[in-house]
């Protein structure tokens, strides 16, 4: 049985194991998950995503040499999220043979995951074990994603800080300027800045970002979530105080760039919390996150309400074209005291 208090104390046998369990669904997670959500909100999570070929992996492994080399030291634990096969639902989880030399660091702890096919880039049980990571007391959770593109802007959901990764010779100046990873960006990286193309997709980037990175970047309040004013958050900062994202050159391979890096992720966190964005931030995370857990939750007794007989039996009307798939959600939904 994994024991909050144990993992509080430092057990990393105890950590890995509850990680294991977030991982696979298991409902003894539930438990210490609970318990150790009052001691979270300290670490700085940090999302690194962007195109794959970028240098994500690389990148996020210079950053935690660098981290660690600070005086002091700064513990770090990195997630990273790997794709999963469509066929046999299997992943390779690379980034454990790619961070070889941050092995044997107590103060660096890695974990792979599969993405099991969850959109977004994220894995869906990113958030909790980035929560076991934080109640751990690791200051910097260092959150990579499966690198399929545009559609990672998950990430921003997660992570208080997005660092979206670019590299030359991806695409042509039109693929930096479609929305989607540019707005999500806090910080904009331009990895393998030594190949020939790396200027030009530094000023592509500058010359895109006034016209797809939002004056304010605010989630969508899903429906059903609109408050009255009196529970509104804090507004968010004007529009002459919003950061607009850096754009920096690196080539992580050599640990160039590195430390001009970790400066930006540093200026950004702490613009956040003058600026109260952080709690704005925060605020409409975990409304998000609420939402799709009530979701999923409400979706689950529905279908073990209405039970497999019906749902075979509506989609064998659909398929006969008798029953249109909206008409057959309404009917099923009907069923339900």
């Amino acid at each position: 049985m994994v024991e909050a208090a144990a993992i509080l104390a430092g057990d990393r046998r105890q950590m890995a194991r509850l990680l294991t369990l977030i991982e696979n669904g298991a409902p003894e997670a539930q438990g210490p998950l609970a318990e150790l959500f009052a001691h979270t909100g300290r670490a700085h999570l940090i999302g690194i995503t962007g195109p794959p070929g970028s240098g994500k992996s690389s990148l996020v492994n210079e950053l935690a040499k660098h981290y660690r080399q600070a005086a002091p030291p700064v513990s770090v634990a990195i997630l990273a999220v790997d794709p999963s096969s469509p066929f046999t639902g299997g992943a390779i989880l690379g980034d454990r043979i790619r961070m070889r030399d941050l092995a044997g660091d107590p103060g660096v702890f890695i974990r792979s995951m599969a993405s099991r096919g969850s959109l977004g880039g994220l894995a869906a049980a990113t958030a909790d074990m980035a929560r076991v990571l934080d109640a751990a007391g690791f200051e910097q959770v260092l959150i990579e994603t499966v690198g399929a593109g545009q559609s990672e802007v998950e990430v921003a959901r997660m992570a208080q800080t997005t660092v979206v990764v670019e590299a030359p010779g991806l695409g042509d100046d039109v693929q930096a300027i479609k929305a989607g990873l540019l707005e999500a960006a806090d910080v904009l990286v331009v990895n393998k800045a030594d190949r020939p193309g790396a200027d030009a997709a530094v000023r592509a980037l500058r010359a895109s970002l006034d016209l797809a990175h939002p004056t304010q970047r605010r989630w969508a309040v899903p429906v059903g979530f609109q408050h009255d004013a009196s529970a509104a958050p804090p507004a968010p900062p004007a529009p002459a105080d919003i950061w607009m994202p850096p754009i920096l050159q690196t080539v992580a391979i050599q640990g160039r760039g590195i430390d001009a890096l970790i400066e930006a992720i540093g200026q950004h966190r702490r613009r956040l919390a003058a600026t109260g964005e952080l709690a704005v931030r925060e605020r409409e995370r975990l409304v998000h996150e609420l939402y799709n857990r009530l979701r999923d939750r409400l979706l689950a007794g529905l279908l073990a309400q209405v039970g497999p007989s019906a749902l075979d039996e509506a989609l064998d009307r659909i398929l006969r074209r008798e029953l249109d798939p909206g008409s057959a959600a309404r009917r099923l939904a009907d069923q339900v005291q």
